[in-house]
């Protein structure tokens, strides 16, 4: 895919310039004014990449200009490269009397056609662009190499999200190519206030990123503080914004996340309206979006596209299937274990007479059903879809019943684990750390009942509280009075009452519409 800029836009690629050699092979070397010499030492290079290809070529009106156009095959345009480069240079009409330093900008001016040049100065910036899919030209005479941008890898189509799927909203997600997905969040968003700065991080792979944010919104002390971090990173390589997310969150250790992430086009746009800042990754749908809070992993897009009172009661669902997932395993072994006087007669003789002829304890009874639970979710998740349908059904119905017939497994167990992984994926966003949280509440509630429990979540509250995103408390908003701090957390209130951004991070432009 090749870039569209105005041709007045012509940038110097030396980023990457180096003052003295960076190995034996003289990588970090500059160009000389010799063809030969320059050709020749990017061929031994390059000698073992089969693809580059080296092609010579002069000018037929007279013999003042050689050059030398190397591509990858595969990886470049051959057509933008014949018609708009090759054709024009050999059939212009080219005066001898052209200096030589003056011929890389006549050519780039004058006679070359493609949307979007450059130049390079040294062997590790041509090497690097033409391993990413564009093209180089060499000029005998000139110190200097343009850069042809003309890209023409294959890629995946805009199509709908999968992790993120909706009733009502837009049905556009991100793809592998930055591009498109710079294109999706420019045609949401038509400020010039949208800054989009370009950065490449990787030793080997020089993996592009973009970040993303309103300048007149989003706050500077959390836009250096990004950028500080992404400047500490060093890593062969980067293939996924899963490693930046990883290298650069607050709480390296907690399994919450402090950085968000989504396919969605919509959900980043509002977030940078928000005053957040998004981070996009070269071969990655997925685009990061921070400070990320805890309240965010209970909202979605169609919660602003639905009424408000519906959405409100969705939030809530949300909320109590957290409670749910977390708690009903922990506080049912607490209560059948330790205190039984707790649960109703009726209920509890139920239980009781549900779990005779079983041979295991009710803490092995869970923490082998959530096993097997996981288990399944996982052979679902990673099969073909039709096969995957398949494992859960067997999962749910052959394999659980046969459990309870045989009482290997008590009837109340199947339905704890069933509403505690059912509960788990109304929100999928917490699906890892609910995990943890589960295991370690059946841990303490079965040596301590329900103190255990107790215990359990006041060190998940007091370590939620403790966390920062970027400087922003991570539970912000999370049990506060204040009428005008709620009316986006738990309820959503109607959207014309939404006049204020979030507190901390959208402080520089607090109100909406200005």
């Amino acid at each position: 895919m090749v870039k569209i800029i105005p041709r007045n836009r012509i940038k110097k690629i030396n980023d990457n310039e180096s003052e003295g050699k960076t190995s034996k092979d003289n990588y970090g070397d500059k160009l000389n004014i010799s063809l030969d010499s320059n050709v020749k030492k990017l061929r031994e290079l390059m000698k073992d990449n089969q693809l580059v290809v080296f092609r010579k070529f002069e000018n037929t009106e007279n013999d003042n200009i050689k050059c030398c156009l190397i591509f990858a095959n595969g990886m470049a345009d051959k057509d933008i490269l014949n018609s708009n480069v090759i054709d024009p240079i050999m059939n212009s009409s080219i005066g001898k009397d052209i200096p030589s330093k003056d011929i890389i900008n006549f050519l780039i001016n004058k006679v070359i056609t493609t949307n979007q040049l450059g130049k390079a100065v040294t062997i590790e910036v041509i090497i690097s662009v033409v391993m990413a899919g564009d093209g180089i030209l060499l000029i005998d005479g000139c110190s200097e190499a343009i850069v042809i941008y003309a890209r023409s890898m294959e890629g995946r189509q805009i199509d709908e999200p999968i992790t993120e799927t909706v009733v009502r909203g837009p049905r556009e997600a991100f793809t592998e190519a930055i591009e498109t997905n710079i294109s999706l969040i420019r045609k949401r968003i038509k400020s010039y206030e949208l800054k989009m700065v370009l950065k490449d991080i990787g030793t080997l792979t020089k993996t592009k990123i973009c970040i993303c944010y309103m300048e007149n919104i989003a706050s500077p002390k959390i836009l250096d503080e990004l950028y500080k971090r992404l400047d500490k990173i060093e890593v062969d390589g980067i293939f996924d914004s899963g490693y930046i997310q990883e290298i650069i969150k607050d709480e390296p250790l907690s399994p919450f996340k402090t950085i968000g992430d989504t396919e969605r086009p919509d959900v980043v746009c509002g977030k940078l309206l928000e005053g957040r800042i998004g981070i996009i990754c070269d071969g990655t749908p997925f685009v990061l979006t921070l400070p990320f809070l805890f309240l965010e992993n209970f909202q979605i897009s169609e919660d602003y596209y639905d009424n408000f009172a519906f959405a409100s009661f969705n939030r809530l669902l949300r909320w109590i299937a957290y409670f749910l997932t977390t708690s009903v395993p922990g506080l049912y072994i607490a209560f059948t274990t330790f205190h039984q006087e707790m649960i109703p007669t009726p209920l509890l003789l139920s239980i009781s007479s549900a779990r005779q002829g079983v041979p295991f304890p009710t803490t092995f009874e869970a923490f082998g059903m959530i096993i097997v639970f996981e288990i399944l979710r996982e052979a679902g998740v990673r099969l073909p879809k039709p096969i995957g349908q398949t494992i859960s059904i067997v999962g749910a119905l052959v394999l659980g019943d046969a459990a309870v017939t045989a009482r290997i497994i008590s009837a109340p167990m199947i339905i704890v684990t069933s509403l505690t992984g059912i509960s788990s994926f109304l929100i999928p966003k917490l699906l890892g750390p609910i995990v943890v949280i589960r295991f370690i509440i059946i841990f303490l509630s079965s040596f301590l009942g329900l103190y255990g429990y107790i215990f359990g979540m006041m060190g998940l509250y007091i370590h939620l509280m403790s966390m920062r995103s970027f400087g922003v408390p991570y539970m912000m908003n999370v049990g506060v009075i204040d009428a005008s701090s709620i009316k986006d957390t738990v309820v959503r209130y109607p959207l014309r009452l939404l006049k204020k951004r979030p507190r901390i991070i959208g402080q520089k432009n607090p109100v909406r519409k200005s």
